[in-house]
């Protein structure tokens, strides 16, 4: 059983960075703020990037269920997450996006993400609304934050009013920049967790098997315990290199880490902090290898 803590989608990719446009091409390119880049998968040829292909995807590698996050540059999702999730509503749990000054809404999400690195105002307690909300209505928090330890400070603040709020920080702790184990140091608080979204983007230049993207996985375990670690792909803008399976495959492979961490870490920690309950087994399929 495996879950993904950190996957995208989008019904129509219209979204800003650093104020500029992003929106989709066509074959899996995006004009990303006046600059061509291959955004997804070369399949995904009409710039659409849906919960079908998602969940085709998660079959063929038996991945149970998966944590729909968002990002700014993709533009705000909510509506099609809700449609996704009445489809899909036993693998799926969804966030809102939070957008600096402007409305947000947790009604119908499981939880809220915050591109908190892409924030104006980068100090998080500015912010302390949405997280108070999210801790009133039961939700988790996803967020990327800046580099390194830019806002480790800020968020232990926030940690420290509202212990009790579920908070998972993604890209692990943006891994490859100085700094990122002061992220990592965060999840000693009982209710904040690591997910690797993004660990093989961050080390692509390695590429396959990943093996400094391992000992960081190790390394961060010794902060704070391989019951605070969970697996996740960035799905799909990882994918440009490599199968979804590879996402994860690296690490059941591997040999540096035991069996028991690795279940922690692809499905147990995962389902209990995003309490998801009624996922089934996935028949695997003989393929033609």
């Amino acid at each position: 059983m495996i879950i993904d803590a950190h996957a995208h989608l989008w019904k129509k990719q219209v979204g800003l960075v650093d104020g500029r446009p992003v929106i989709a091409q066509q074959n899996g390119i995006s004009d990303f703020g006046g600059e061509l880049r291959q955004m997804m998968p070369p399949y995904m040829l009409n710039g659409e990037n849906t919960a079908e292909m998602l969940i085709s995807n998660m079959d063929y590698a038996g991945v149970n269920g998966a944590v729909i996050t968002q990002e700014e540059i993709d533009g705000n999702q909510d509506e099609y997450l809700l449609s996704a999730k009445e489809k899909y509503p036993d693998r799926l749990k969804i966030c809102s996006l939070y957008e600096e000054n402007k409305p947000y809404t947790l009604n119908g999400f499981d939880g809220i993400k915050l591109c908190a690195g892409r924030l104006k105002t980068q100090d998080l307690t500015k912010h302390f609304s949405v997280f108070e909300q999210a801790y009133k209505n039961n939700k988790f928090v996803s967020i990327d934050l800046a580099d390194g330890d830019a806002q480790v400070s800020s968020l232990r603040e926030i940690i420290e009013q509202l212990p009790d709020l579920k908070i998972a920080i993604g890209h692990f702790g943006m891994v490859t920049t100085d700094g990122w184990k002061e992220q990592i140091k965060l999840a000693k608080n009982k209710n904040v967790f690591i997910e690797s979204g993004g660990i093989t983007w961050l080390f692509n230049s390695e590429f396959y098997p990943y093996p400094s993207a391992i000992d960081a996985i190790l390394e961060a375990s010794e902060i704070c315990g391989f019951d605070k670690l969970m697996w996740g792909s960035d799905y799909p803008r990882t994918m440009v290199e490599i199968t979804y399976k590879m996402s994860f495959d690296f690490i059941t492979k591997s040999a540096k880490i035991s069996d028991t961490d690795k279940q922690k870490f692809l499905f147990e920690n995962a389902k209990e902090f995003y309490d998801f309950k009624n996922l089934t087994p996935i028949k695997p399929i003989k393929n033609m290898l």
